[in-house]
């Protein structure tokens, strides 16, 4: 696993996300109740920024096609068979951090 600074704390408000670079990859990470979740970026339907969609409590729908998922473990909230990458997220000194697998 390799670890990347991505933010500050206070840069994601509540019940919203933010897209960033990380390791090479778009990052979507959202503020759910302070408690701060990150998946891939990318809607696996036609490529659409997770991050600046619609937030409904944990669920995120993608403003593209409106595909929906649930931002705490990455599952499409209409098929079992879709599943977004998660990625852990540490925060230390009121940074937020992500841990992405290597290469």
């Amino acid at each position: 696993m390799s670890r990347h600074r991505i933010a500050a704390v206070s840069d994601i408000p509540l019940g919203e996300g933010r897209e960033f670079v990380a390791g090479g990859r778009i990052v979507a990470v959202f503020n759910v109740g302070g408690a701060f979740h990150a998946m891939d970026g990318i809607c696996p339907h036609a490529g659409g920024p997770l991050a600046k969609g619609s937030m409904r409590g944990q669920i995120v729908t993608c403003p593209w096609h409106g595909w929906q998922f649930d931002v705490a473990s990455g599952h499409h909230c209409l098929n079992a068979h879709l599943t977004q990458p998660c990625f852990a997220v540490v925060i230390e000194d009121n940074s937020l951090w992500i841990e992405l697998p290597t290469v």
